[in-house]
Formats: structure tokens, sequence, C-alpha cells
């Protein structure tokens, strides 16, 4: 959109900047190394996922589900759990997992219920999505496909998987994403939105236009939108982030 009305105020020769602060707390802009409500969104997170911890080791096979954000990257689930070690399955939309077959998630938990006798599980918003292949895809207003829940799925998944195994299971399911986003910014974030906001300011007031304010090795910089659109930022699996991660969690490397 702020793409459009740039290129718009060009067309009509106005003395126009358009200048953008990467509002996602996605973090997965491109060329875009940290935005704006990311750290706050991940302290917040952290301290739900205690709550389901504790839910989940005071019953016997308890089991806690923690669905957070993340459309089509994994950032926020992913550094979430690595900031709390109580974590045992950490689920991002970068790798496919499955319910039901050879290998699945059911199965891994029911083997960390045997040595632990609980289980957290911190599931994105966008992962799991090819497990719902048979229900037809809707669009929100804006044209962006619409996610199905896969915590409920999930939750659904491991009751009917113990059923079938006579295990008796106690699951809490826990879907915080609107509390995440009503929260006041963190003193950290706070700084960075007013640094974002006052570069903005800068670029506008020395002609520059069409760009969003970038954080990348410790600058500010300027990224063109059509850059910073055009391909998302996801988590890479041979990151420091992943394999810390997976070395928190003991969970195979591959879900």
């Amino acid at each position: 959109g702020a793409q459009a009305i740039a290129e718009a105020a060009k067309q009509g020769n106005a003395d126009i900047s358009v200048i953008g602060v990467p509002k996602t707390i996605d973090n997965d802009l491109g060329f875009v190394e940290k935005t704006f409500g990311f750290e706050t969104s991940v302290q917040i997170s952290t301290d739900i996922i205690s709550s389901a911890y504790s839910e989940a080791k005071g019953a016997e096979n308890g089991i806690g589900i923690v669905k957070l954000m993340g459309r089509d990257s994994g950032f926020i689930t992913a550094t979430a759990s690595l900031a709390n070690s109580v974590v045992d399955f950490c689920l991002i939309p970068e790798i496919p997992f499955q319910i039901d077959g050879t290998g699945n998630i059911c199965e891994a938990i029911q083997k960390r219920l045997a040595e632990k006798n609980h289980a957290v599980i911190v599931v994105a918003e966008g992962a799991g999505q090819d497990l719902f292949h048979n229900n037809q895809k809707k669009l929100d207003a804006s044209g962006n496909i619409l996610k199905d829940d896969i915590g409920e799925l999930l939750k659904q998944g491991l009751i009917k998987h113990f059923d079938s195994q006579k295990i008796p299971i106690s699951i809490k399911y826990l879907d915080p994403s609107y509390h995440i986003r009503s929260v006041a910014a963190n003193a950290s974030d706070s700084v960075f939105c007013y640094l974002l906001a006052e570069y903005a300011v800068h670029a506008g007031m020395s002609g520059k236009t069409n760009l969003v304010i970038g954080y990348w090795n410790n600058f500010f910089t300027h990224v063109p939108i059509q850059l910073a659109t055009r391909e998302r930022r996801i988590v890479e699996l041979d990151s420091a982030l992943w394999r810390g991660v997976v070395s928190a969690t003991q969970q195979n490397q591959k879900a």
C-alpha cells in the first residue's frame, strides 16, 4: 500500500515522501534484522509458556499447548522456546510434521511423557497448514490466506492418539495471540520504535521515498519497500537460533 502511494506521488510530481516503519512483530521482513514489537512479544510469550508448564506439570500426563504468532515464519515461536527451557517441542512453519502416520508428533510426545510425565508444546499459528489440505482456503479482506487453527487440530489429534492407547492425559490449550498483541511495549521496544521514527523523519526530510527503515548489524538502514517485501524472511534451519532450539528441547531435528 505504501509503495503504491509513493509511486502515485511520483507520477503526479507531488513533493511527498513515503517512509515506512515496519509494524510486523513476526520479524519476517527481508533485509530487516529486527522489527518493532518482536522483543515484547517474545517476552510476554515466555511468561505464558511458563504458565502452560505449571499446568502440565501439575497433572499426570499433563500436556500444555501454546499457539503463538507467526503466519509463515517461526521467529517468535523459536525465540520464545529458546528463552524458556521448559519447552519440549517447538513447531514452526518452516518444518512440516505429521500428527498421524510414521514418526508422528503424537508418538514423540508419548515418549516424552514416559520420561517426564508432562510435556509443553509451542506451535506457530502457521505451522502444519498442509495438514488441512481438505479444507477450502479462505482469504481476508486484504487477500491474505486465513490460517486454520493448528493448535486445536493438534489437541484433537493428541486426544485421539492417547485414547487409542488407553493412556489418560490432561491437555490445556492456550491461544494468547490477542493478549500478546495488546500489551504495552517493553523498554527496549519503546526505545527502538522512537529511533525508527526519528530515522523515518530524517529520511523523509532529506527527500527520500518508497522505503522502510530497517535495522541490520546494529545500524539503521534504508530498505526499498520492493526489496523488503520481495521475499519473506524465515528461520534458517542451520542457524544458531534453530540449532539452539533443537539442543534445548532435544526434539528431533526435523520436527
